[in-house]
């Protein structure tokens, strides 16, 4: 026979049922209440001002933490787009990649810059910092020279927009700079040509040395190997040419004795031949284009 147990629980026991349900109730509302109140929006965090994290990010250049700089110019630029100091921002930026050694990051943010700002007063220290990101990434003359020149063309780019200023004249001391290693380069690789006596290669190499780099220091070696050269090949004239004009400009040079000295052991000296440290000076004159 089924008994209803309902009826033998006692009336207090009852009561704390009841308690317990509408407790239970209760906690469910405001649970369902607190799920709902998580769908409200969450206020953002309060970004500083512009003019703040400008301060921030010069600050953290002076203090050599690079990286939080270029953060703190990059959320200036993104929170305050109109701000009076964006433009100061991005080129800070581009400066703060450039000490970190991100020449790469650093050119591409100063070409932002110079495309936004072309005719701001830091124009110039925006073109002349993009060169010396390609002149920091120089290689040994051993290795590919792209990025010599590379560095030259942004180098001369200072150069010609800017003649008058601080930048070109640093930037004109670095073009030579280029330019030698340039040179060296062309000598490195005349030289094995030479070795390998493939002769007319390592002609063309030295004689472009002497062309296109006059005022390197690898002149008067690339003016002593056409010597070498062309008395290989049997260019006697040739070889008296090039001689003259070692002579004629550099006639204190170890190049030029070894020249003068290689001619005199063949009996193949021109009568006009300097003789190694005279004063005299000869027909050739600077006449570079008769080595050719």
């Amino acid at each position: 026979m089924h008994q209803n147990t309902e009826r033998n629980v006692p009336p207090a026991r009852k009561r704390q049922r009841l308690a317990a349900a509408t407790m239970a109730s209760s906690f469910l509302l405001m649970s369902g209440c607190s799920l709902f109140s998580n769908k409200e929006e969450v206020k953002a965090p309060k970004v500083a001002s512009a003019e703040a994290l400008y301060n921030y990010g010069i600050d953290a250049l002076h203090s050599k933490r690079y990286t939080l700089a270029s953060g703190e110019f990059e959320l200036l630029q993104q929170n305050y787009p109109y701000s009076g100091y964006v433009g100061n921002a991005e080129l800070m930026e581009g400066y703060a990649y450039y000490l970190q050694g991100e020449y790469a990051l650093s050119v591409q943010q100063l070409e932002r810059y110079l495309l936004l700002h072309p005719t701001s007063p830091d124009a110039a220290y925006a073109y002349y910092l993009r060169a010396l990101c390609y002149y920091e990434q120089i290689a040994e003359v051993q290795r590919d020279q792209q990025g010599t020149v590379e560095a030259l063309n942004a180098l001369e780019e200072v150069v010609t927009r800017f003649p008058q200023t601080a930048y070109a004249r640093d930037a004109q001391l670095k073009i030579d700079l280029c330019r030698d290693h340039l040179a060296g380069k062309e000598m490195l690789v005349g030289r094995y040509y030479q070795q390998q006596h493939n002769y007319e290669a390592a002609l063309g190499r030295y004689q472009r040395v002497v062309a296109d780099f006059q005022t390197t220091n690898h002149v008067a070696e690339a003016l002593e190997r056409i010597v070498e050269v062309n008395l290989e090949l049997g260019l006697v004239d040739e070889a008296r040419k090039a001689a003259s004009v070692l002579g004629y400009n550099y006639p204190n040079s170890q190049w030029y004795r070894y020249s003068y000295n290689m001619l005199r052991n063949r009996n193949l000296l021109a009568d006009h031949s300097v003789v190694p440290g005279s004063t005299q000076r000869g027909f050739f004159g600077r006449m570079w284009h008769s080595v050719f």
